[in-house]
């Protein structure tokens, strides 16, 4: 059983992170079964949040006692309004939110299955990310670190970017993108975590293990990881030169909405603390399994002293093989 002291104070409370990218109002419906062709499905349950990558690793980091706050667009609607007064009141601060004049605010409707399987449809307004505002190391002067998603590639750069002349961590959320978008962010970023599904696209292969040697081979500059859901995490060991596996808590799913960007948000407030990187990947893994066993997207992110009792409880093993 782990009991390393290091579990109880997972971060320091105080550190800052800023989450830049999406910002989406969804609406969940749960159903049985996800569709397998055309015709009428019924849903059981439904709720409306206000989410998104960025958007959700923020209210991971605040639910486990750091601050967030959240660069974002959305449209001058009432979708908008909805969608920051939303995330202002789950704790993250919205004060760099910008409000585009005559586009449309983000959504998407999901469909979650009592597998805890989704199936999702979003629109993004182009014209959300049209324009860029100048970012500078003094900007992120407040911050600890930073993390940004793929939603808004050329912020995202201009945010890794002066986070690396600051000094400071700068973490990117490597999921699935448009073509050439993580070939243009990755090489500023300090650390990234992919998707399995994003690693699988850039490396051609389904082993996330090889995919973790191909993808440190091609950002030799970064810390590299995979997240692979019910099959844990994989990283590059940059001290060994070894990959490392953890594997995943054993829960049961019943919505995996938003685990890879809790994770993500307890990932980046442990790198901003200065958490080893094993225990990063323990407090981020446990962090994610545990908003699976809740239906709500982000809203099952858990509390600190929630993950802390956990992990306290949770005899994880890493376990490692050849590197590249």
């Amino acid at each position: 059983m782990t009991t390393s002291s290091v579990f109880d104070s997972p971060a320091d409370p105080g550190r800052n992170v800023l989450c830049v990218g999406a910002a989406v109002l969804d609406t969940l419906f749960r159903v049985r079964a996800l569709p397998t062709g055309q015709g009428k499905i019924l849903p059981y349950d439904m709720l409306q949040v206000a989410e998104g990558m960025a958007s959700s690793a923020a209210f991971a980091v605040a639910r486990l006692g750091g601050h967030a706050s959240l660069w974002g667009a959305v449209g001058d609607d009432a979708t908008g309004e909805r969608i920051i007064t939303d995330l202002g009141n789950s704790g993250i601060d919205t004060s760099g939110m910008v409000r585009v004049a005559g586009a449309r605010s983000a959504v998407s409707t999901i469909l979650v299955d009592d597998q805890g399987e989704r199936l999702i449809v979003p629109f993004y307004d182009a014209a959300l990310h049209e324009t860029v505002k100048p970012v500078t190391k003094q900007d992120l002067s407040a911050f600890d670190a930073v993390l940004v998603d793929v939603r808004w590639p050329k912020l995202a750069l201009r945010t890794l970017s002066a986070a690396g002349e600051a000094g400071k961590p700068a973490i990117l959320d490597g999921d699935v993108a448009g073509d050439g978008v993580i070939e243009m962010l990755a090489p500023a970023a300090s650390h990234i975590v992919f998707s399995q599904p994003a690693a699988e696209r850039l490396t051609g292969t389904a082993e996330p293990a090889k995919a973790v040697g191909l993808l440190k081979r091609k950002f030799e500059h970064a810390f590299i990881s995979v997240t692979s859901g019910e099959n844990g995490s994989f990283w590059f060991d940059d001290q060994t030169g070894e990959i490392a596996h953890l594997a995943a808590p054993k829960v049961r799913a019943v919505d995996t909405l938003a685990a890879g960007d809790i994770f993500h948000g307890a990932f980046a407030l442990a790198i901003a603390g200065g958490m080893p990187i094993a225990e990063t990947m323990r407090l981020s893994s446990m962090a994610a399994a545990l908003k699976c066993q809740v239906f709500g997207g982000r809203i099952g992110a858990p509390g600190r002293a929630e993950v802390c009792d956990a992990l306290r409880g949770w005899d994880a093993l890493v376990t490692t093989m050849r590197g590249r």
